[in-house]
C-alpha cells in the first residue's frame, strides 16, 4: 500500500456496484486505489444498508462486494480517542454557530481530519462545516 491520502465515504466506495457507475469515480478509484482507505463507520453504514435489503440477487451481490472489500488491502481506520476528541470539539463549535451534522458524518469527518486525509464524498454539504478537513467530490472532478 502507498501512503494513504484519501478516506472514502460510502457513496464513493459503493459506486462500483451500480449498474451505471460514474466513470469519473471509477477512474479515480483505479488511479488512487493504493492511496485510499475508509472508516469503520463507513463499513457500518454499508453493512447496515445491505442487511436492510430484501433477500435477493442485489442483496447477495452487495454483501459479496462488501466482504471482498474487507479482505482486500484497503485500510479501515477506527474511530479512536483522537477522533472522538476532535468530534466532540467540533460538535460544540458547530452547535455554537447553529450548525448540526449527523453523528456518523461527524465520526467519518473526525477520522479523516485526525489522520490528515482528504475525505472523498458526493455529499460535500454534509461535511462543509468541519475545521481542518479537506474534501473532494470525485463525481465532479
Amino acid at each position: 500500500m502507498g501512503r494513504l491520502t484519501y478516506l472514502l465515504d460510502s457513496n464513493i466506495l459503493s459506486e462500483p456496484t451500480r449498474a451505471n457507475a460514474n466513470p469519473l469515480v471509477l477512474n479515480k478509484l483505479k488511479q488512487f486505489g493504493t492511496r485510499t482507505c475508509t472508516a469503520s463507520v463507513v463499513i457500518h453504514e454499508m453493512r447496515f444498508g445491505v442487511e436492510r435489503l430484501p433477500e435477493g440477487k442485489r442483496k447477495a451481490a452487495l454483501a459479496n462486494y462488501l466482504n471482498r472489500l474487507l479482505v482486500q488491502p484497503i485500510a479501515v481506520l477506527p474511530y479512536d480517542n483522537e477522533a472522538a476528541i476532535y468530534h466532540a470539539d467540533e460538535r460544540v463549535r458547530q452547535a455554537a454557530l447553529g450548525y448540526s451534522t449527523l453523528y456518523a458524518d461527524g465520526q467519518i469527518a473526525a477520522i479523516a481530519a485526525v489522520n490528515g486525509l482528504t475525505l472523498v464524498t458526493r455529499n460535500i454539504a454534509d461535511f462543509k462545516y468541519f475545521k481542518q478537513l479537506q474534501l473532494e467530490n470525485w463525481f465532479e472532478t
